[in-house]
Formats: structure tokens, C-alpha cells, sequence
């Protein structure tokens, strides 16, 4: 056998295992797909009450408690959230609402009412990510951020966790080059998030510190985001969580001043 056809047949037989294993590979597609399903999809809606502490470089903490309801429209599509803050005194009965929209290239709908001024603002789609209520949480962190707008790219796997690149459509439209999420294969869940700027440097994460099965459904129950530039971070723990109670129809701009009895509390 002539040494031509001997490197022709290991190319066909190297070519052969890259085209299985590229058979075996998980889509990507899907697997994003279910870790967000998995973070903010869980049941058809649920309640829960959070507590927010927010600690700067100097250990100085703050705290936020607020109680958030979520009603989807479909698994995966449109979705409304309400929040509805307890406390301190100068948040308090302060509302923050979204219209979840995902259709590619359509923008959230997010309120704030801020009882103080008796005044309703509309978040506009470029400040969807600055600081939710002084926090290192952003607005679109609480209700997620749309698939379509990165490209999704499987980058490392193994028993235990997927870890997927995720690069924007539109690096202008924010602040970062790219972010990495490892999602826990056995629950779909998205455990920690890295966030890199435009030169490539890691400058924030999100982790999610604590799982719980309530009601058989996976849940977050104590998440942290840390900023790297400014040394602050963020802990919000959910705690009497409930799913499936039949959240009515409260996300429209009538009850930003007149939310409903169940959340008050």
C-alpha cells in the first residue's frame, strides 16, 4: 500500500470519528433551552418572598425584602413577573413589573412604580441592564435574558455540567464581549455564570448557591452575583416558595398603585 493511500485512509477513518462524535454531541440549542426553562420556567406560576442583602467593598450591608409572583403565557415564551417590596421604609410598597416578551428583536415591557412620587416609569429596553434597586442584580437578571439574542456555542462537557459560550448578536447593545454559564446536566440549572468584558477580563458572576426540589421541581433558593470592579456583591434567598396557585391576571399598570391583598404581606 503506497504511503498516499495510507494517509488517505486516515483521513477518512479520523474523519469517520469526528463525524460520530459530532453525532453524539448534545445541541447546544436544547440544552439552553432547558436551563432556561429550568431558572425561570418552573410550573405554570409561582410566589415567592425574597430577601436581598447587598454588601459593598467596605462591608457595609443593605437589605431588600420583596415578594415576587410570575405567570407564564407558554413554557419557554412570554411570561409576567411582579415585585412587590416589603421593606426597608424607602422601597416600601414600591412595584417593579415585566411583560416577558421573546419573539426575536422584541423588547420587554418593565414598569416601576415609585410610591413616594406617586410616579410610574417605564424602564426603557438600554437600561434593562443597570441596577435592580441599587443591587449588583440587574433588571434583565430578574426576568432573564432573551436565547435570541447570543449565539450559543457548547464549549467543554462531562459527567456532571454543560458549559456553553454565549456571545450577543449585538456586542454595541451591552457591556460585555461574552458570558459562560455551567449548567448542572441532571437538573438542566444554570449554577454559575461569567461575565467578561469587551478585553476579555472576567468582571462578574452569578452563582447559584443553593438548590432545593420543591413541589418536585428544582429550585434556586439562594443566588450571589459579584462585580469584580466595584467589590460589592448580592445575595437574594427565596424562602416560602409556592407554585402552581393560580396567579390572576395582576400585570397590568392599574396595579402598580393598587396591588393585590396577597402580595402585601
Amino acid at each position: 500500500m503506497s504511503n498516499r493511500i495510507i494517509i488517505f485512509t486516515a483521513v477518512l477513518i479520523f474523519a469517520g470519528f469526528s463525524f460520530a462524535s459530532d453525532a453524539n454531541k448534545p445541541d447546544v440549542e436544547q440544552i439552553v433551552q432547558k436551563a432556561n426553562l429550568a431558572a425561570y420556567y418552573q410550573a405554570d406560576d409561582g410566589k415567592a418572598k425574597v430577601t436581598m442583602t447587598i454588601t459593598d467593598k467596605k462591608g457595609e450591608i443593605r437589605n431588600r425584602e420583596f415578594v415576587i409572583l410570575r405567570k407564564d403565557i407558554a413554557d419557554g415564551a412570554d411570561q409576567n413577573y411582579y415585585v412587590y417590596f416589603l421593606r426597608p421604609a424607602d422601597v416600601y410598597r414600591m412595584v417593579f413589573m415585566v411583560n416577558k416578551h421573546t419573539l426575536p428583536d422584541t423588547d420587554d415591557d418593565r414598569w416601576l412604580y415609585m410610591p413616594a412620587l406617586d410616579l410610574v416609569r417605564r424602564i426603557a429596553a438600554g437600561d434593562k441592564r443597570t441596577s435592580f434597586v441599587g443591587s449588583d442584580f440587574l433588571y434583565e437578571d430578574v426576568s432573564g435574558r432573551n436565547l435570541a439574542e447570543d449565539v450559543h456555542e457548547l464549549v467543554d462537557s462531562n459527567d456532571s455540567v454543560f458549559v456553553v459560550k454565549n456571545t450577543p448578536k449585538k456586542p454595541d447593545s451591552v457591556e460585555f464581549s461574552y458570558y459562560t454559564v455551567r449548567i448542572d446536566r441532571r437538573t438542566s440549572m444554570p449554577m454559575r455564570m461569567e461575565y467578561f468584558d469587551k478585553t476579555g477580563r472576567l468582571y462578574r458572576i452569578i452563582e447559584s448557591l443553593q438548590v432545593k426540589d420543591i413541589s418536585g421541581f428544582p429550585t434556586v433558593t439562594k443566588s450571589k452575583v459579584s462585580d469584580l470592579n466595584s467589590g460589592s456583591s448580592t445575595i437574594m434567598e427565596f424562602s416560602d416558595v409556592q407554585y402552581n396557585i393560580g396567579v390572576g391576571d395582576i400585570f397590568t399598570e392599574r396595579y402598580l398603585r393598587k396591588p393585590p391583598a396577597d402580595v402585601r404581606r
